[in-house]
C-alpha cells in the first residue's frame, strides 16, 4: 500500500519477492529470525512519522487524557463548570462527557486516517488470517470492557462526575473492575491495537502503543492518586459529621 503523501515512495518489496517467512507454528531458526527481523525493519523505516495525517493523531493521543484531566481538576479546585451552568453541577458534568466523548470521536477518526495513509507491513499481512483474527478478537474484547465497565458506572462514572462532587455509593469491584483497575483504558487501547492488527498496520501498533503510554502516565500519575484523594477526603469529612453528631 502507496504512502498517500507525496513523493514518498514505499520502499518494502511486495510480498511476492520478500523471502520466504515460516508459517505459522514453524520453528525459527538463525536464518529465518534474520529474515523476519529485516521484514519488521523494513516496514518500520516505511512509516512517515512526520506525515501530515500522522502528526494530528498522535497530537490528540496524547491530548486527549491531559485534556480532561487538566479540566476535571480545574473543575474540583474552582467549580468553574459548574458556575458556567449556573450551579447545576449535572449539566456541567454531562457537558464535559459531551466533550470528551467528541474529542475522543475525532481521535479515532485521525488514527484511523492515519494508519490507512501509511504502508501495510509486509510482515503482517504475509500472516494476514493470524492478525486479522487477532483484531477481531482485541476488538470484541476491547468493546466488552469499555460498554460494561460503562454500563456500570453510569454517565457521570464514567464521565468524572466524582471531580464536580458527584461520588459514588461505593467502589464498584465487579465485571469488569474484578478484571482490570481500569477498563476503560485497557478497553480502549485494546480497540486501537485490534484496528492496527485489522489493518495490517506496523504505524498503527506503534500508534497504540503509545496511546497505553499515554493512558498509563495520565491514570497513574495524575487521575488515580486525585479521584483517590477525592474520596478520601469526603470519608474524612463523612467521619468528622458523624463525630459532630455524636
Amino acid at each position: 500500500m502507496q504512502s498517500s503523501q507525496p513523493g514518498f515512495q514505499n520502499p518494502i518489496p511486495t510480498p511476492e519477492v520478500i523471502p520466504d517467512m515460516p508459517a505459522t507454528g514453524d520453528s525459527l531458526n538463525a536464518s529465518t529470525f534474520k529474515e523476519v527481523s529485516f521484514t519488521l525493519l523494513d516496514d518500520f523505516y516505511a512509516i512517515d512519522f512526520t506525515s501530515e495525517k500522522v502528526l494530528p493523531a498522535l497530537f490528540m493521543i496524547f491530548f486527549n487524557p491531559a485534556f480532561w484531566n487538566l479540566v476535571a481538576q480545574q473543575e474540583y479546585k474552582t467549580h468553574f463548570l459548574t458556575k458556567l451552568f449556573r450551579g447545576h453541577r449535572y449539566a456541567a458534568c454531562y457537558f464535559l462527557g459531551l466533550t470528551i466523548f467528541s474529542i475522543g470521536i475525532l481521535r479515532d477518526y485521525l488514527y484511523h486516517e492515519a494508519i490507512l495513509s501509511q504502508p501495510t507491513s509486509v510482515f503482517m499481512s504475509h500472516y494476514e488470517d493470524v492478525f486479522t483474527s487477532f483484531g477481531i478478537a482485541f476488538v470484541a474484547i476491547g468493546q466488552v470492557l469499555v460498554l460494561s465497565s460503562m454500563w456500570k458506572l453510569g454517565i457521570t462514572g464514567t464521565y468524572l462526575g466524582d471531580y464536580f462532587g458527584i461520588l459514588m455509593k461505593e467502589r464498584v469491584t465487579s465485571f469488569p473492575f474484578n478484571v482490570t483497575e481500569h477498563p476503560m483504558y485497557n478497553g480502549s487501547t485494546l480497540i486501537f491495537y485490534g484496528t492496527a492488527f485489522w489493518y495490517k498496520s506496523l504505524a498503527g501498533v506503534i500508534m497504540s502503543e503509545l496511546v497505553w503510554i499515554s493512558y498509563f502516565i495520565y491514570s497513574t500519575l495524575f487521575e488515580g492518586p486525585f479521584t483517590t484523594m477525592i474520596y478520601e477526603k469526603a470519608a474524612k469529612e463523612k467521619s468528622g459529621s458523624k463525630d459532630k453528631d455524636e
